[in-house]
């Protein structure tokens, strides 16, 4: 996507802002660019290109970039300007530890609600949004749509992280998951890469649906150390090419 393509569909979202926009809604905005990919990382972001898209004011996109600076996902580079952040290896290492905690801790959460409650399995509207993500994985996989795939996989892991029922654990996963975004873009072969966890994704509904929560926990748990193994090398390979 060219920076042309991106501001324009920034003008888009300019209605929703309305007169009282705020810094936090900016940021929503611009951090949903970086989640579905469009934003890459090392972009330079022109304060009065965007400004201009969204409709407001200097001040408030500022405040907007210092929100995303804080969740990591922006850098401020005197005389330079605001890019989008580069992560690191180690960047990969400490997000999937989160992810570890949030992910397996959310379905283990679950478990322990469904036991007190004497309840056999999670209820079909409480895994809706997993299976919503599945399909739309699914969907975009079958049309070639590969970074539509990745933006699949990033709601799918969303909605597993919202099994919690905890707001903090679903905003803290929806910022994880915008940093996780600028670590995806290291691969080579993205098709490769997130073909891979379609069928894991799946295999992990079932386990849900069926009830058997331990078995999604642990296949979580391998999902994640895969990929963070995965990621960990394409990050080497990307440094020995300089």
């Amino acid at each position: 996507m060219t920076t042309t393509d991106w501001l324009e569909e920034l003008r888009g979202e300019r209605p929703d802002l309305g007169r009282a926009s705020t810094a936090g809604r900016v940021a929503d905005v611009l951090r949903t660019r970086i989640t579905e990919g469009h934003l890459r990382p090392g972009t330079r972001l022109s304060e009065e290109d965007i400004g201009a898209a969204l409709g407001v004011s200097r001040n408030t996109l500022r405040e907007a970039f210092r929100l995303l600076g804080h969740e990591r996902l922006l850098v401020h580079e005197f005389n330079r300007g605001v890019f989008v952040r580069r992560l690191t290896v180690d960047d990969v290492r400490d997000l999937y530890q989160v992810r570890r905690i949030l992910e397996c801790g959310a379905v283990r959460r679950l478990a322990e609600r469904l036991a007190s409650a004497a309840a056999p399995s999670p209820t079909a509207d409480l895994l809706a949004p997993v299976g919503a993500a599945v399909e739309e994985g699914e969907s975009a996989a079958a049309q070639g749509a590969w970074v539509a795939v990745g933006t699949a996989n990033m709601n799918f892991h969303q909605a597993v992280a919202d099994l919690a029922q905890s707001p903090r654990v679903t905003e803290a996963m929806d910022h994880l998951l915008a940093e996780l975004r600028l670590v995806f873009h290291v691969m080579d072969a993205p098709q490769a890469f997130h073909a891979t966890y379609l069928p894991e994704n799946r295999a992990i509904l079932e386990l849900l649906e069926a009830g058997d929560l331990a078995a999604a926990e642990s296949a979580i748990a391998t999902y994640l150390d895969a990929a963070e193994a995965q990621l960990v090398e394409a990050y080497a390979a990307a440094a020995a090419r300089g």
